[in-house]
């Protein structure tokens, strides 16, 4: 069995940061959409794991640490299980652009994992745990639909006036 999944970019219409916790976190104010350029992920069952970065900006990535082979290792040891399995990375949102492709890649490989482990919803905790162990976005690509971000971006909810943002997005 193979899972593909997308990873759209995310878009901050807005953000502010309100302060800095005493463990070095940033508390976030931020209004966040997602647009139609995406990276694309294939998972599948192996020995191991692997991953094999493509695409436009495959160069520009370092395959040893990234934070999508993180997302698998961080589930799998959340459930006690082995990270066995190669991710192919298809990467076509630009790098160190501020559209969030890694927390993005990172949201879609654990949405991804969720559905080739045929994790169902009492694991939803485990997957959001997860992706705010990983990044202050990645629990807001987990969705990746217009939302409001607040604390470390663990708070997440409908932002005011969503329709108004999905027609602005696209």
């Amino acid at each position: 069995m193979r899972v593909r999944v997308g990873a759209p970019a995310k878009l901050n219409l807005y953000l502010h940061v309100t302060g800095r916790r005493a463990d070095g976190y940033h508390e976030l104010d931020s209004l966040v959409t997602f647009t139609a350029l995406a990276d694309t992920l294939e998972i599948a069952p192996a020995e191991s794991l692997r991953l094999s970065v493509t695409g436009p900006f495959a160069d520009a990535l370092d395959a040893g640490d990234n934070l999508a082979a993180r997302a698998a290792t961080a589930l799998a040891e959340k459930l006690g299980r082995p990270a066995d399995v190669r991710i192919t990375l298809d990467k076509r949102i630009p790098v160190a652009a501020g559209l969030g492709g890694g927390s993005a890649d990172a949201a879609a490989v654990l949405r991804g994992l969720a559905r080739l482990w045929r994790l169902g919803a009492e694991h939803a905790g485990d997957l959001r745990e997860t992706a705010l162990g990983l990044g202050a976005d990645v629990p807001v690509c987990l969705d990746s639909r217009a939302a409001h971000m607040a604390g470390i971006g663990e708070a997440l909810s409908a932002p005011p006036h969503a329709a108004a943002v999905r027609r602005a997005a696209g």
